[in-house]
């Protein structure tokens, strides 16, 4: 077998997050000699899902990586209870061992509609990946801003007032309620909440958002608008009948900053979802992981493909035969037609390639850029506790699959927060994404159940955590009638928003996006969305760099035979991180 520095690589891909991964396996798959590095010693990057011990060694890196091409920043870890949990529960809640959890950064759901999956089925990987049904979506209410509008409640969500006698517990008041997302014009009709007049209201909004495309006159005029002021005016929807529809959009946007352009298509695609692969439910999760375990997938089958995959080495120096290895003419879309290049590995090693994929973090060593920004970030965390918070999770529909995921709204004004705290642009939603124990994220079985939230808003450090920590403790106190479950385990860190690339970088074109970096030969891709919901434009993106690789630099092709491959065997094999 020829060494690596005796091979001329058709392509380096540095990173092995899921858009290199997905790129790594077509490649290979397209007779193109592949070799895959990454800086870290885990597969999946900024998609990647840790072990306790992992995601601790995760934050100890993150906190020693100085360079500006980071997209972490402020980690920290809580593993102890406060003393006054531990007192309440006798201490009989802990962790299992480290190995015994799975915790994503990336646990974003994938719509029925999503194009990832026909991808996933034609690409024969599917059969590595076991997915399970996102049940429902949840709104919380303070007490005095319950509406009569949303699906009723789970149970008495927070703390009710009760009359007692001299010898009983004090008296509780109740906080606010969670009200469950009407799931379709069945849970609308049936719904005894609901009044006639927004039951009216809301057939007719579900009726013309599941064909908006062929309603321009509608809602043209209205596209740079918030979207809340669009469904007052067109559909004489109350607030409070905003609010349940806000929350399909799965924005981490203020509402005033939600367009009515933005929103359409969100909702239509929750909408298109339902039924597809079973009654009562349009998104699924993959099981172990998220979407570190779809790139770990794609990885095996890249190498199985061909492939060779490197842990803990990254690209340090690109030598172009010029003055400073650099070219900076932003013209020049010639790329791997010019022949190889010179790259020395981290490791040591020089190599020859045509190409060299990654994102602006894959490279810390060269002064590359994508031409996305940063100027706002998400806070979020990752956090275990001690209920498999069943409520949460009840049938979806008769014929369904069970639950294992649900979504949690906070909109504005469900927690508090003072005029220092509020961000620039408005008072964003907290999301929380509530993962059960079937996910294989935590553990499952008796005096082991444990359910694991993943809470994102966009907001600056200080702000965010102030807001989840709020929605995290509202949601526990609601979820048991007597002692609320406890976080026993709390990763907390903030994610940069890389602004999207403009629609004709991300769209494929005669001209694929192919040197945005200022070194030539260098394909980037923009930083991973940090958003809650797949971003179907990654997989855009990734044919159009196998259109540019396969074709020589030319763009050329349909590209109908993008991720379209015939069985082979060794798809199961294990892919170790030392490999």
């Amino acid at each position: 077998m020829e060494s690596l520095s005796e091979t001329t690589w058709d392509v380096l891909i540095s990173g092995t997050g899921l858009q290199q991964s997905l790129l790594a396996l077509a490649l290979s798959r397209s007779g193109k000699k592949v070799l895959h590095v990454d800086k870290n010693g885990f597969y999946g990057g900024p998609d990647a899902a840790f072990s306790l011990q992992e995601a601790e060694e995760w934050v100890k890196a993150v906190e020693s990586d100085s360079s500006p091409s980071s997209l972490f920043s402020d980690v920290s870890i809580t593993s102890t209870p406060r003393p006054e949990q531990a007192s309440r529960s006798g201490g009989s809640a802990k962790l299992a061992s480290s190995r015994s959890y799975c915790l994503s950064l990336s646990p974003q759901l994938i719509y029925n509609r999503s194009a990832l999956l026909p991808i996933l089925v034609s690409s024969k990987v599917f059969r590595q990946l076991e997915f399970q049904a996102v049940g429902s979506w949840w709104v919380y209410y303070p007490l005095q801003a319950v509406p009569d509008v949303a699906s009723s409640s789970i149970v008495d969500y927070g703390e009710t007032e009760q009359h007692q006698g001299p010898e009983e517990q004090p008296s509780k008041r109740r906080r606010g309620e969670l009200k469950k997302v009407p799931n379709g014009r069945e849970d609308i009709f049936t719904d005894p909440t609901i009044d006639l007049k927004s039951k009216r209201s809301l057939m007719k909004f579900l009726r013309f958002v599941t064909d908006y495309e062929n309603q321009p006159d509608v809602w043209e005029s209205w596209a740079s608008n918030p979207f809340s002021e669009f469904l007052a005016s067109q559909f004489n929807f109350p607030p409070s009948l905003q609010t349940p529809v806000l929350a399909l959009t799965m924005t981490l946007d203020a509402p005033d900053r939600t367009t009515t352009g933005f929103a359409l298509p969100r909702i239509a695609r929750h909408l298109r979802s339902i039924g597809v692969f079973g009654p009562g439910f349009g998104a699924v999760i993959p099981k172990w992981g998220g979407g570190a375990e779809v790139a770990q997938v794609a990885c095996r089958a890249g190498a199985v493909g061909g492939g060779v995959y490197m842990l803990g080495n990254n690209v340090e120096v690109v030598n172009q035969g010029s003055e400073n290895g650099t070219h900076t003419s932003e013209g020049d879309q010639g790329g791997g037609r010019d022949g190889p290049v010179e790259v020395q590995l981290r490791s040591g090693d020089k190599i020859k390639t045509k190409w060299i994929v990654g994102s602006e973090c894959d490279f810390p060593a060269l002064k590359v850029s994508s031409g996305s920004s940063r100027e706002l970030s998400s806070t979020k965390s990752i956090s275990v506790v001690s209920s498999p918070l069943l409520p949460l999770f009840p049938t979806i529909a008769e014929g369904a699959p069970p639950a294992a995921g649900a979504i949690v709204v906070f909109p504005p004004g469900s927690l508090s927060v003072g005029p220092e705290d509020t961000p620039a642009g408005g008072i964003p939603p907290v999301y929380l994404i509530v993962h059960s124990s079937s996910t294989g994220e935590c553990p499952d079985g008796q005096f082991l159940w444990k359910g694991v939230l993943y809470a994102s808003v966009s907001a600056e450090a200080r702000q965010g955590h102030s807001l989840l920590d709020q929605a995290i403790e509202k949601l526990l106190e609601s979820v048991e009638d007597n002692i609320p479950p406890e976080v026993l385990y709390q990763i907390r860190y903030t994610q940069a928003l890389a602004s999207p690339l403009p629609d004709d970088a991300s769209k494929e074109s005669e001209n694929p996006p192919a040197t945005l970096g200022a070194i030539r030969n260098i394909l980037l891709f923009p930083s991973p969305s940090p958003g809650l919901v797949f971003d179907d434009s990654i997989l855009e993106r990734v044919k159009s760099f196998w259109r540019m690789i396969v074709d020589e630099g030319r763009g050329e092709g349909d590209g109908e035979d993008f991720m379209v491959f015939e069985d082979r065997e060794g798809l199961g094999m294990d892919l170790s991180d030392d490999e």
